[in-house]
């Protein structure tokens, strides 16, 4: 039996402007045009999700305003669940500010608005009601530390299986790390983890170009020319997404890895976090 894909976490409104390299500290460059597109790790990984097929909800927040408006009628023409979507009355819709060299490569400031909602323990309280051991959780680091160790802690303890993508990094307490399946992380943030003195019970490893690894040797993925990728901000959600829809639908290891590989490479090749993103 399929479960569902519960995606706990953060839904931002990208900011985005392309540079030919990143400015040095002080220094101030012309970038293009500004736009405006959907982001947010959390929401990147539940479209990624409902792309690749899975039953997907959203849990989070979002501001009582025109932003946060157009980002829950964009989740729910996807098909995404957005019932425990809650808009905040006293704080804005998230926004993450990203500039995209000629590379492709991204730099981000994030300013959290809803995403760190006083709200947090009423929405998770309802979310964790339904669930089943069917279910996959998918979590990461751009809401309260508190709210994604009680997301674990709840989500566990209802026999659903639980995966963690430790982005941006944060150090978790190790008894909460001991009760996921899996930690997604990439190169940079497994070497956090380890410099932290913590271990996970499970560990998918992304390699960039180079694949990604499920507790072992990286596993190749398909190949993206470099006069292809445009814009890798959404990369890793899109990895992350794709590869919890395969496990939800009862996928082994090495098919929900090439799963992930392969929505990470379409990712690469349209600009924002999301295709057709803009809001």
């Amino acid at each position: 039996m399929s479960g569902r894909v519960i995606v706990i976490g953060s839904l931002n409104i990208d900011l985005v402007t392309q540079v030919e390299r990143h400015p040095k500290p002080g220094e101030t460059l012309t970038g293009s045009d500004l736009v405006r597109v959907a982001g947010g790790k959390g929401a990147n990984q539940a479209a990624a999700a409902q792309r690749a097929g899975a039953n997907v909800a959203m849990v989070g927040h979002v501001g009582d305003d025109e932003g946060g408006r157009a980002y829950r009628s964009r989740l729910a023409d996807l098909g995404v669940d957005v019932d425990l979507l809650v808009t905040d009355e006293t704080r804005p819709t998230g926004t993450a500010l990203i500039v995209v060299d000629a590379q492709g490569e991204n730099s981000i400031v994030i300013a959290p608005g809803a995403n760190a909602s006083d709200r947090w323990p009423d929405t998770l309280a309802q979310a964790l009601e339904g669930l089943t051991p069917d279910d996959v959780v998918l979590l990461q680091q751009e809401i309260p530390h508190e709210v994604s160790a009680d997301a674990i802690r709840g989500a566990t303890a209802a026999g659903a299986r639980v995966l963690i993508n430790l982005a941006p990094f944060a150090p978790l307490e190790q008894e909460v790390l001991d009760l996921v399946e899996a930690v997604i992380v990439n190169e940079h943030e497994a070497q956090q983890l380890a410099e932290a003195g913590l271990h996970a019970p499970s560990t998918i490893t992304t390699f960039g170009a180079k694949g990604a690894g499920w507790d072992g040797e990286p596993r190749s993925g398909p190949k993206v020319p470099a006069d292809q990728v445009i814009d890798t901000t959404g990369a890793g959600d899109a990895f992350c997404g794709a590869l919890c829809a395969a496990l939800a639908a009862g996928a082994d290891h090495d098919a929900a890895l090439d799963a992930g590989q392969e929505s990470g490479a379409t990712a690469v090749r349209h600009a924002g976090a999301q295709p057709d993103a803009t809001l």
